[in-house]
């Protein structure tokens, strides 16, 4: 239950990053982020797979290299989507979506260490949290 709120808020936090470190990258607020987080895993599941599948050649072509490409569209995909989050340039299209992964990465990761989550993304049942006598 806890779980996707969970990915959900590390995605946040990690949109914000992106918003600092990369320029074209833009979100307004707080909230928007979280909106933009929940779009970026819809689109994520859903869209993506598509995409990937129909770009293969392409992908096996430039030995991967395309598929920064599908993840840039992705990211503009929310980007459109959600008001109050802007993709603008090439910088923040192809870089956007790797800083993000790279920061979503480091927070999930904290989130693991401190008992949060486990390794598999599955919340601890609130017995198995150490105590903080």
């Amino acid at each position: 239950m806890l779980t996707p709120f969970l990915t959900a808020l590390a995605t946040a936090l990690s949109l914000l990053i992106v918003d600092i470190v990369v320029p074209g990258v833009n979100i307004a607020n707080f909230p928007a982020a979280l909106i933009a987080a929940l779009v970026i895993g819809l689109i994520n599941g859903s869209v993506k797979p598509v995409l990937s599948a129909l770009s293969l050649p392409l992908n096996f072509l430039s030995f991967g290299a395309f598929s920064l490409v599908v993840n840039g569209l992705c990211f503009w995909l929310a980007a459109v989507l959600v008001p109050g989050f802007a993709v603008r340039g090439i910088i923040g299209f192809l870089l956007g979506p790797v800083i993000l992964t790279f920061a979503n990465t480091f927070i999930n990761n904290y989130f693991v260490e401190r008992n949060l989550l486990t390794s598999s993304g599955d919340v601890k049942n609130q017995a198995e949290l150490p105590s903080s006598r």
